[in-house]
Parts: structure tokens; C-alpha cells; sequence
């Protein structure tokens, strides 16, 4: 639970040490044996330092970064001093300065009320406390406190030794040392345990290092006050923000670094991560990751306290996405060591002098032994952890053999340095890089473990299809998966993954995703093994590479597997690798530390920052976005606790509209809930701070208004009950079989035949069965190598016929989704029956046997003259309509050169077989022809397309493939590939771009035209218009009014333009010749406003309003912008006026259009006369011609530009009910329409030639409106349709 305030470096330092009176006591016995003390807190220092009421005279006050939160009173012991030192301290010896003290009093101290002051002593003396004889090395330990939501805190923990002096009067003091004529000195330890609410473990013990070169020196009365000012200090650093900004003070004698966070979800990495590599191999390192996921009790065990939460903290690091959900205490004191006897899980570290009770009392522990190296368990009947998946080990292994994790190595080529500031950042960026290979290997290997999770889950209902899931792994692998799918780290790994989260690890899998894993993502196929997975069974284990090892590999390229995919493909395919390029790390040093107990410094202090970051801003050019919202991240923070609120607000704005991934919300929301009244009137009054406020307070009625089941996973069942045809749609939605409504609704028909239209839940489970044995039969198919060359290599056998006799002899006929081929028995061979596509005929018809007459199926093949016959007996009717309409759906699919037809006819035949399987009665055939939706198709409407549209149309494309039913294709735009950019981070190949409702926006790369991922979310409203700015920035408008702005290389919405007051409906692009601002952007909503932005800064430069009704688009044309309204197209100057008007064209008595042209205004149009409105228009350079397009009219209308009088040119367009989009592509104008062919409702193209205006072809593709054109590259032009279609068409230009 993050804080809502912001939080700064330090949270506390807390001072630990042996009680005045014990170490009376002790001097009173000196003569005994030493004993161990109790330890107890003797002084807490927490923020807040400074106040404005001890500066009357200061300007307005906010405490020094830190939490405004409920605290604890801590009642202090603390000794008056005395006012001048010992004078018994012997001069030049090297001991640091002592006094005495004689009394003690009390005070209160606010300590912050998540540090438990109770256990804090013990851990910082996990040993407890020793007086000794000689003074001991200074030592530090790390520790990690866990509230009871979950949050951690952690500190740092330095040992250090100070000798008692004995009073005038003989007794022994604390503070001092004592020299006893009859005894040696005596030396107590003192702890500081710095607490901060980040993991900067290295750079708090630099802290502590340099704070004990100050107490050496410091005399014990100025002890407390060093302290209180160092721990002031700290509190006075801001954390970096999550990105590549990091933060540098000093501290002298030492600079100090704290690296950011890489994003949001992951801590800052302040270790060296390649601890464990040093300690453990890397298959005991596969063993301890193991025991994690699967959370069991695991305990560290050193001798060295350091150690323990290093090593800990780095697991933690190692199974990232994945959250440790239990009790995480990395130390143990020995009087914790019963916390060990927990029946919960837990993750725990204890010394290693304590193992052997532990082990003796404790079973079923998982013990890491860190100094040995080795992995035992305390049970002695242990069997061991079932190992991790053999495909993610080997990759594993095979990393880890190739890390470089000696420093030693490294610089043995280098100098000795002289400057340790010098030495220490050579060593830091070292360290970094290890840290971020190391990352990049453990985040591969939970992304290979759980790579195929996503692929049973069903999104709409929630439901994660874990048996299935456990049936598709390896049998060596599934007591694994079955011990780790029942944990709490599991369960909320789930929960991302149903939220579509896109964190690290969605990253990762989507970069490595192998071309047969992208083909599956645009082709909703049954899932079965493909020839390409069946041969690498034929061998051994030794030999080959696993399916889900090859997924993870950049290094295995596989062939694009679809002929009709590598006939459109604009690039040749390349397989993404899983290295992803680094930004370059920027450091922003803090100003010198003021005096922090002083209040007018302390604001100056934070007035210095906020300078210094304005000056570092000044200085970024356009393409330093992503640090430019850094820095308003961290100016943002300072202005907020220096107390200017609406400067904070000011930058948060800022920071929203440049990277909304690392926007604070709940800072943002407890900054807004601490306005003052005046300060929030004056945030009003500014349109951009008030806009922040709304759109902080509806976010937050958002989140509240969240459904329940937003964090619900369910585990599919069975039904128990009858189902309705409702219940029955989201039943067989959650098994997985298949998502398309239409589908299911003509399956529940299929087991619903002859009686009441619910479904019995036995015959459900029934029909389940089969389809899952239907499956693992698939699955268990065996084929011989010699048959596999025959097949390609993305095909999979989906039906297998008993043994029968047939007219090519005696086998099992086999259907794959290409072909019917027969297994011959006895030596297993390979014979052709034919294509799908190649069918003439299929028909049933009788064999003689003996006195009987088998029915016997004839299929009849263009290749062949003579007919094929199989004696397939009782299976003759299923296997009949099973392939008619596989060869209707592969008919369908080449005449409309969309395969996903075939995909559709291929799920309708094993439905087919499965309804068959399951009724098992005479009204068995004839429940399953209810599928045969294509057979019936043909049968209906006539499957041939017009032979212009059928040579122009080269291939189709389903955005909508991952939803259950179709959505409209609102808006298409493809971007070009980028040479030189490699695939890794998806710059390398063309995009096509596709806006679908909801604000989903599905990316396809255009070399294969495979979907990229399922979708990037952009709001959550229809999407008008998208607008390719330069390499970095993608603009899609949204009808919720917010301009939204892509990464079209990582493909990440991380910004958004919200000037806008209605729902944005134009962009458009222009390129000028002033030298501070080269790139122009032009925005346009519904209400008639227009916005200018400076691209490179994303500031308005200019805004006007037009009156008009319903602005809906906008070109800049020889530095005039031309915007189309419903009612008219305006000719406007850059500076909003009007320079000319044409009206909509009023209907002639002809029936054709004319227009009115108007200087500054428009002419009214009468009633009766009027045609609707515009819906789109274009204008030509060369010719100076502006085309236009109405949503209600059979024509295009032209005019010259010079004269607007009227039309001297229209164009008929047949069976057109209206025209809604066109673009220019060479000489040719591409218009999408509403239209009528053949009596139906259709979406249609025309293409007219731009010289003769003349249509050159009709072209029919889609079963809805055409309602979004693109261009690829003047070589293809793709279309979109309305919602009954859905599809997107590629097209061949000409």
C-alpha cells in the first residue's frame, strides 16, 4: 500500500545501546565473568526537523519529506550533560573524545508508528550485547521490516565500539570508558540503525561509513546532536523517480548514489545481485527459486548477519513479477528462533551457530546454507523438490555459465586509481550492468516456466483452466506445476495476468513469442501439435530443443509457416530477441547540505533543488521527453513539500501530459485533498490545474466504482445444473473450446435437438470429455518421419479415422486443416487424397459385403480422375459432413482470401465430432449438421465474389480474434519499418494500427501480419483518428476528448494531451521552416475548436473556435488549413479566420449536388434542398482539386481550388448508399462506402482514376460499411468495416 505523501530518503535513525544503570552494575561486579546486556533504544530521530514556528520570520512551511501520518509518543531516557569533558582522557592515544553523565530525564519523540521499537533492539544485536576488552571492527548487518499489509521497510545496521571511562567518584558511566587500576578498559558497542521505506541498502552503509568518521572525532556531547543532523539531512533527499534519473549527494568524505527504479512495480536495485552466483551453482540456485515459488518454510543460514538479508533480497529480486505473499524476515535473533516453529510459510534467516537446534526442532524446512554452498532439508524422510521445468533449467543453466561476475577480472587491465570517488563509480557501472543481465536472466526464466499461461486463460469470465494447463506439460514437469499452481504467489501472478497487466513480464513473453506462437495468436485455432513439434519428438531428449525452449531463444528463426502470410508481407520476418537496448543513465546532484535543524536554510535548500532542476530541464532537447517528465517527477515532490502546492500541481500536469507511467496518482490525490481554500480557488482559476483536480477526483470515483471481480480468479468446473442458453455461452467460454458467440449459439441448438432448449449437464460433461480425449489423442498421434516430410510445418492432425478399408488399400484416413491423406497400415506410409481446396464432390454411397451394403464415402478430386473410397462404416455420415464443410470453409477462404474461414470450418468439424461423440443416438447426424454452417452457406448465397474484387483483394485479417465477437475497425494507419533499428525493440518492422471500440488499439506487424499483442488501451471511448507524428510519438484521438500519445517502438501509452473539451475528431501534420519549431501538429473537436502544438515540446502554441456544426477533420494544404464539418469545409488562416466557406450541396433538380461558396460565412440552406453532411474530403497539389465525399450521397463531387463557385465535376457512384472515407494512392482515389450488392447490404470501394475521373474498379469485401482506408506504401491500401464484418481487407494497388 503506497504511501500517499511523499516519503524522502530516511524515515528514522534510531540509536541502540546498553542502559546507564547496567553498566553501573557491571562496574560494581568487574571482578566477575563479562555478561551480555539487554540492549534498549537511547535516542530516535525522525523527521520532522525544522517547522515554521521556529522561524517567525519564514515564508511557508511543509516538513522536510516526510509522512503526515498518526506516530507514536517514544518516552526517551536522556542524561543531562556536563559541561566540560573528562579531563582523565589521555591525549594522542587514538580513543575518541569521552564525558560522563550523572542524571537522567524523559521526553517525548514522534517516531513513526511502523518502526516497532520493541524488536528493533534484538535485531540490532542479534546476539546480544558484549562488553568486551579490546575494541572491535566495525560491522553492519542489513534487516527488513514487513507491516501487516505487506509493506517493508528496511534499515541498516552499524556496530561500532566506544570504551567506558570511570567518574571522579569510581563508578563506571555509559557515553565514556572507565580505566580501573585493578583491571583492562572496557569497551560497549553502540548500534544505528538507519530505517528507510526504499531498499538502498548500499547506499545507507555509506551513509553510516561516513557518520562514523564524525563520531570517531566527536566528543559524547555532541553524540546526539550528530546524529539529529545527519539523520536531518537524509530526510532532505528526494527518491528518483522510476526511470534512468538517478540521484547523487555528498556526504563528504564519500559521493553518495541512489540508482531509480526501473519501473513502477520493481524496487530500486541498491545490491549486488550476484551474491547468490558466488555462494551457489546454478542448479542448487534452480533449488532455492524452487522452494520459493512453491513456498515452503525456507531459512538462510550463515555466520555472517550481512549475508542473510543480501542473499534473501536478491531471490526476492530473482522471481520478479512474482511477489513473496508470506512472514519474510531475513534475521533472526536468538531469542526469535521460535518463530521457526510457525505452520505458516515463511522465508527466514537465522546464525548458523543455531542450525542444528533448528533443524532438531523444526521438519519440513528448506535450509540454505550460504557459506557452504549447499541446499539441505531438516526432514530426514525429504525427497526433494520436484525440479524446474527441463526447457527453463537448460536455458537457465546455459545464461548463467556465461556471466561475467568477477570484478577482479575486470580491471586487472586498468591502473591503480588515486580518486575514490573515481574507484567507486567504476565499480558502481560494473555492478549495474552484471545487476541488469543478471535481471534479464531470471525474468527469462519465469517467463519461460509460465510462458504458456495466458493460453488457458479466458479474460471475459476470469477463469484460469488449470487442469488443461497441467495435461500440456511435459510429464516430468507437472508435479512441479501442480505443487506451484496452488500458491499464493501463483494466485496473484494470475490476477495480473487477467488484468492484462503489462509489466516486465508481459514484455518479455510478447518479445519472445516464436512466429508458430504469433500464427496461433492470429489464427483461433483448436490447439494440437504441428509437424514442426512432432518432429522434434522423433528426438531424444539429449538431442532436442523442448517447445517452450525454443519459444524463449532468439537464435531460432522459424519460416513464416503460411504461404498466403509471406505473399503480403512488406519485410522479411526477423525473430525478436529478449535483450532490450538500456537508456543512458542521467544523475542529478543535490545542492550541498544546508545547516537541517535550521528552518530558513532548509527552504532555501529546497529552493536551490527546484533552481538547479529548472536549469537541467532548460537544457533537454525534443527528444529527452522521457527525462523531461523525470524531472518534473522530482520538482513536483520538492515543490510539494517546500510547501508550493500549485507548483507541484503545475508539474504534475506536466508530468501527465509527457509520461503517465510514473504518475503518482495518490500523491497526486492527497496533494489536491491538502489545498487550502485560497490555493485551491487559485487552482481553479488555471484551466490546466483544474483540469488535473477533475480528473484526480473522477479517477478516484473510478477505482471505487471498480466491479468486485476485478481481483476474482475462478478455476473452471463443471455444471452441475441445467443450462440456458446464456449460462451455456459462458460455460463453454470458460472451458476454452471456443469464444464465438454466433458458434456456440448454433452448438447449444446442435445438443439442444428434439427436446427443451437447456442443456443437461451430464451431456454437457460428456461433450466436454470428448473434446479434451479428442485432444490428448491428437496429442499422442505418433507419425513417422517419412510421412511428416510430406506435411508443412504448421500443420496439425486433428482427426484420425479407425482402419478401413478404402481404394488406396488399408489405413487410417487423417485430417489436417490443408488436406485428407491415408496412414497406411503395416509399414506406415504416406498416401495423398487430396486438398481440400482440390474437392469436386463428396458424397455417400453403398458397398457390397457379404449379403449387407455398407455405406462407403466417395470423394471426387480435381487432380484425379478416379474417385477415392473408404469403407468408413458407421463413421461414413460423420466424416461426410465433416468434409463438406471443410471444403466449403477452405472455398470460402480462398475466394475471399481470408483463412480465418478455414480456421472457423475447422472448429465447426471437430464440434461436429465432438456433439456425434456425445449424443450417440440416430439424431446424432443431424444434431451436428446444425454446425455445418458453411456447408449450409454455400448452399444460401453464392460463395464466388466478383472477379475485379477477387483479383484486387490479396488477403484478410481479424482484429477482433481475441474477442468474442466482432468489433468495428474504427480507424487504420500503418507506419513504416526504420532501418537500422533492430526487432528487438519492435522499431524494425512496418506497423499496421488498428482502432477498435473501447479503445483498444490491436498492432499487427505488417512483414507477417501477425498480431503484435492483443491490444494496447487507450481509455476507454471509440477512437476517431490516429496521426504518425516522428519515431517516438503516435496521436490517436479519442471521443473522451484526450489526445493519447504511443511509443510506436515500445508500443506504450505513457502520455496524453487533455486541452481538449469534446471528443477529438481530426489531427493533421505540418512541416515549417521556423528553426525553434520544425514540427507542427493541428488537432480538431467536435465543437469546432482547433489546438496548435509544438510537437517537439507538446505546448499549444494557438487555439481558435469555428462555427460550425460538428468539425470532424482537417489538412493542411500550401499553408492553409482546410477542415471539414458536417455542414461545410472552411479554408482558415493560421490565425483562426475564416478565409472561405463551402457550403454542403444542395440537391438540383437532376438530382445532382451543387454547391454554394461564401466569403467568411456561408450561404443558409433551405430544407428542402439540403444533402445531409460531409464526410470527408481531399485536396491535390498538383492539380489543385478539392474531392468530397457526403454521408448520405451516391457521388463524389469536385472542385477547382482557384474557383469554389461550384462542382465542375461528379462523379456517379453505383449502389452506393453514402460515402464515409477516401484516400489518394498514386492517380487513384480510394472511397469507402455503404452499399448494396446483389440485394444485400455490403461495404464497398471505388476506385476512380484522379485525370479521368472515371471509376475504375468496383470492389466488394466486406459484409458492413467501409469506414477506414490507410495506404502501405502505395503498394497495398487496407479497409475496415463496421461492426457486422469486422475484418480488415488488404488490397493490391495497381
Amino acid at each position: 500500500m503506497a504511501d500517499n505523501i511523499p516519503s524522502g530518503f530516511v524515515e528514522a535513525c534510531v540509536v541502540v545501546g546498553a542502559a546507564g544503570d547496567k553498566l553501573k552494575q557491571l562496574l560494581q561486579a568487574r571482578d566477575k565473568d563479562l555478561p551480555l546486556l539487554d540492549p534498549e533504544v537511547l535516542q530516535v530521530h525522525a523527521p520532522p526537523f525544522v517547522s515554521k514556528e521556529s522561524s517567525s520570520d519564514s515564508p511557508g512551511h511543509a516538513p522536510a519529506f516526510s509522512r503526515i501520518q498518526k506516530r507514536r509518543s517514544f518516552m526517551k531516557k536522556k542524561r543531562d550533560r556536563v559541561t566540560t569533558p573528562s579531563r582523565e582522557l589521555a591525549k594522542g592515544d587514538g580513543e575518541p573524545p569521552a564525558t560522563t553523565v550523572v542524571a537522567s530525564t524523559t521526553e517525548d519523540v514522534s517516531v513513526p508508528k511502523d518502526i516497532d521499537l520493541i524488536a528493533l533492539p534484538q535485531l540490532c544485536f542479534p546476539e546480544g550485547l558484549k562488553i568486551s576488552e579490546e575494541c572491535k571492527e566495525d560491522s553492519y548487518h542489513f534487516l527488513v521490516f514487513t507491516d501487516v499489509f505487506g509493506n517493508r521497510t528496511h534499515g541498516v545496521v552499524v556496530q561500532y565500539h566506544r570504551h567506558i571511562q570511570a567518574s571522579q567518584d569510581g563508578h563506571g558511566h555509559q557515553n565514556g570508558h572507565w580505566t580501573s587500576p585493578k583491571g583492562p578498559r572496557l569497551y560497549t558497542t553502540y548500534a544505528i540503525c538507519v530505517i528507510s521505506k526504499y531498499p538502498y541498502y548500499n547506499a545507507l552503509r555509506d551513509c553510516l561509513s561516513c557518520l562514523l568518521i564524525q563520531l570517531r572525532t566527536c566528543r559524547m556531547v555532541d553524540f546526539e546532536e550528530r546524529v539529529k543532523e545527519f539523520t536531518a539531512k537524509l530526510a532532505l533527499v528526494p527518491i528518483p523517480p522510476p526511470g534512468q534519473l538517478h540521484v547523487v549527494f555528498s556526504l563528504r568524505p564519500l559521493q553518495i548514489f541512489l540508482p531509480s527504479r526501473e519501473d513502477k512495480e520493481r524496487p530500486a536495485v541498491d545490491l549486488d545481485l550476484h551474491l547468490p552466483f558466488l555462494c551457489f551453482r546454478p542448479q542448487q540456485l534452480l533449488e532455492i527459486i524452487t522452494s520459493i515459488l512453491m513456498e515452503q518454510r525456507v531459512v538462510f543460514v550463515s555466520s555472517d548477519w550481512a549475508r542473510l538479508t543480501l542473499v534473501a533480497e536478491c531471490f526476492m529480486r530473482f522471481i520478479h513479477p512474482l511477489h513473496w505473499q508470506h512472514p519474510f524476515v531475513p534475521i533472526l535473533s536468538h531469542q526469535m528462533l521460535d518463530f521457526l516453529m510457525a505452520p505458516t510459510s515463511y522465508l527466514m534467516g537465522c546464525h548458523a551457530q543455531h542450525i542444528e537446534e533448528v533443524a532438531a526442532e523444526t521438519d519440513d524446512l528448506i535450509l540454505i546454507h550460504i557459506d557452504e554452498g549447499i541446499v539441505s532439508s531438516s526432514s530426514a524422510d525429504h525427497h526433494g523438490l520436484p525440479e524446474t521445468p527441463w526447457a527453463a533449467r537448460e536455458c537457465f543453466t546455459r545464461r548463467v555459465e556465461g556471466l561475467q561476475i568477477h570484478y577482479d577480472l575486470e580491471v586487472c587491465r586498468l591502473g591503480a586509481g588515486t580518486d575514490v570517488n573515481d574507484l567507486r563509480a567504476q565499480r558502481r557501472q560494473w555492478q549495474h550492468t552484471l545487476n541488469t543481465e543478471i535481471q534479464r536472466i531470471t525474468l527469462e526464466l519465469i517467463v519461460n516456466i509460465f510462458r504458456d499461461v495466458h493460453d488457458h486463460l479466458n479474460y471475459e469470465h476470469r477463469v484460469f483452466n488449470s487442469e488443461e494447463f497441467l495435461k500440456c506439460r511435459e510429464p516430468a514437469d507437472q508435479m512441479f506445476y501442480k505443487k506451484v499452481l496452488d500458491t499464493h504467489i501463483f494466485h496473484s501472478f494470475l490476477r495480473d495476468r487477467l488484468n492484462k497487466k503489462m509489466d516486465s513480464f508481459s514484455r518479455m513473453e510478447l518479445k519472445t513469442r516464436s512466429d508458430i506462437h504469433k500464427l496461433r495468436t492470429m489464427m483461433d485455432v483448436p490447439r494440437r501439435p504441428n509437424m514442426q513439434e512432432m518432429a522434434r519428438k522423433c528426438t531424444t531428449p539429449e538431442n532436442r530443443l523442448s517447445r517452450k525452449l525454443g519459444m524463449s531463444l532468439p537464435n531460432l528463426a522459424e519460416r513464416a509457416p503460411m504461404d498466403s502470410v509471406r505473399k503480403t508481407s512488406l519485410k522479411k520476418v526477423t525473430l525478436n530477441g529478449v535483450k532490450a537496448p538500456q537508456k543512458p543513465i542521467k544523475t542529478f546532484r543535490l545542492p550541498e547540505f544546508p545547516p537541517p535543524l535550521s528552518y530558513v536554510y532548509v527552504q532555501n535548500y529546497y529552493s536551490d533543488m527546484i533552481s538547479q532542476l529548472g536549469k537541467a530541464m532548460s537544457c533537454l532537447g525534443p527528444e529527452d521527453s522521457s527525462l523531461l517528465a523525470r524531472y518534473h517527477y522530482m520538482r513536483g515532490f520538492v515543490s510539494y513539500v517546500a510547501g508550493k502546492r500549485l507548483d507541484a500541481l503545475g508539474d504534475f500536469q506536466n508530468l501527465h501530459k509527457t509520461d503517465t507511467d510514473i504518475f503518482p496518482v495518490e500523491l497526486v490525490r492527497a496533494l489536491v485533498d491538502s489545498l487550502a481554500a485560497d490555493e485551491r480557488s487559485q487552482a481553479e482559476r488555471r484551466p490546466e490545474l483544474a483540469r488535473l483536480i477533475s480528473r484526480s477526483k473522477r479517477d478516484h470515483e473510478g477505482e471505487q466504482a471498480r466491479p468486485d471481480n476485478f481481483a476474482t480468479i475462478k478455476k473452471f468446473q463443471l455444471p452441475r445444473t441445467h443450462l440456458q442458453r446464456d449460462d451455456f455461452v459462458r460455460r463453454i467460454q470458460e472451458s476454452g473450446i471456443v469464444k464465438d458467440l454466433n458458434t456456440i449459439h448454433r452448438l447449444f441448438d446442435a445438443l439442444t435437438v428434439g427436446q427443451q432448449k437447456q442443456v443437461d449437464p451430464e451431456v454437457f460433461r460428456f461433450f466436454y470429455t470428448i473434446w479434451k480425449e479428442t485432444e490428448a489423442e491428437a496429442q499422442d498421434v505418433d507419425l513417422p518421419t517419412a510421412v511428416l516430410e510430406h506435411l508443412e510445418t504448421n500443420e496439425c492432425v486433428y482427426k484420425l479415422s479407425s482402419s478401413v478399408k478404402t481404394s488406396h488399400g488399408v489405413g487410417k484416413i487423417a485430417m489436417t486443416q490443408r488436406r485428407l491423406f491415408l496412414l497406411t497400415d503395416g509399414r506406415p506410409g504416406y498416401v495423398e487424397i487430396t486438398k481440400f481446396r482440390d474437392i469436386e464432390e463428396v458424397r455417400i454411397s453403398s458397398a457390397p459385403f457379404l449379403l449387407l451394403r455398407d455405406p462407403s464415402l466417395k470423394i471426387k478430386s480435381s487432380l484425379r480422375k478416379e474417385m477415392f473410397e473408404a469403407n468408413l462404416k458407421s463413421e461414413c455420415d460423420l466424416w461426410a459432413i465433416m468434409i463438406k464443410e471443410m471444403w466449403a470453409g477452405r472455398k470460402m477462404a480462398d475466394e475471399h482470401k481470408d483463412p480465418q474461414y478455414m480456421q472457423q470450418a475447422l472448429t465447426n468439424a471437430l464440434l461436429m465430432d465432438a456433439v456425434v461423440g456425445c449424443l450417440q443416438s440416430q439424431k446424432a447426424i443431424y444434431a451436428a449438421s446444425k454446425l455445418a454452417y458453411f456447408d449450409k452457406m454455400k448452399l444460401e448465397v453464392p460463395m464466388m465474389v466478383p472477379k475485379t474484387t477477387a483479383e484486387t483483394l490479396k488477403h484478410k485479417i481479424n482484429p477482433s480474434l481475441d474477442q468474442t465477437s466482432p468489433h468495428a475497425v474504427d480507424v487504420l494507419l500503418y507506419t513504416p519499418g526504420q532501418l537500422g533499428v533492430s526487432g528487438t525493440d519492435g522499431g524494425g518492422n512496418p506497423k499496421l494500427w488498428c482502432a477498435l471500440s473501447d479503445g483498444k488499439v490491436v498492432v499487427f506487424d505488417a512483414a507477417s501480419w501477425s498480431m503484435q499483442q492483443n491490444s494496447v488501451q487507450v481509455g476507454s471511448s471509440q477512437l476517431n483518428c490516429m496521426l504518425g507524428v516522428n519515431q517516438q510519438q503516435l496521436w490517436i484521438g479519442s471521443q473522451d476528448s484526450v489526445i493519447y500519445i504511443i511509443n510506436p517502438r515500445s508500443m506504450s501509452c505513457n502520455k496524453q494531451l487533455t486541452e481538449h473539451r469534446s471528443e477529438v475528431t481530426g489531427l493533421a501534420l505540418e512541416e515549417r521552416a521556423d528553426k525553434y519549431s520544425q514540427l507542427v501538429a493541428y488537432s480538431c473537436s467536435a465543437e469546432g475548436t482547433v489546438i496548435v502544438w509544438d510537437v517537439s515540446t507538446l505546448q499549444v502554441r494557438k487555439h481558435f473556435r469555428l462555427s460550425c456544426e460538428r468539425l470532424q477533420s482537417l489538412q493542411v494544404h500550401n499553408g492553409w488549413l482546410w477542415c471539414c464539418a458536417c455542414d461545410s469545409i472552411l479554408e482558415v488562416r493560421r490565425n483562426g479566420a475564416v478565409q472561405r466557406r463551402v457550403s454542403l450541396p444542395q440537391q438540383n433538380p437532376r438530382g445532382s449536388p451543387s454547391s454554394t461558396l461564401s466569403r467568411g460565412s456561408s450561404l443558409s440552406r433551405g430544407s428542402s434542398l439540403s444533402r445531409g453532411s460531409f464526410s470527408c474530403f481531399l485536396l491535390f497539389d498538383e492539380t489543385e482539386q478539392l474531392w468530397s465525399g457526403c454521408a448520405d450521397a451516391d457521388e463524389l463531387c469536385v472542385w477547382h481550388c482557384r474557383d469554389l463557385t461550384k462542382p465542375f465535376h461528379r462523379i456517379q457512384l453505383q449502389d452506393c448508399a453514402g460515402v464515409l472515407c477516401m484516400i489518394k494512392v498514386k492517380n487513384q482515389i480510394w472511397v469507402g462506402c455503404r452499399g448494396r450488392s446483389m440485394g444485400q447490404a455490403r461495404g464497398k470501394i471505388y476506385v476512380v482514376d484522379t485525370e479521368r475521373h472515371l471509376v475504375e474498379k468496383e470492389l466488394v469485401a466486406h459484409s458492413d460499411r467501409v469506414q477506414a482506408l490507410c495506404s502501405a506504401e502505395d503498394r497495398y491500401v487496407l479497409s475496415g468495416a463496421a461492426r457486422e464484418d469486422g475484418k480488415i481487407a488488404i488490397w493490391k494497388v495497381e
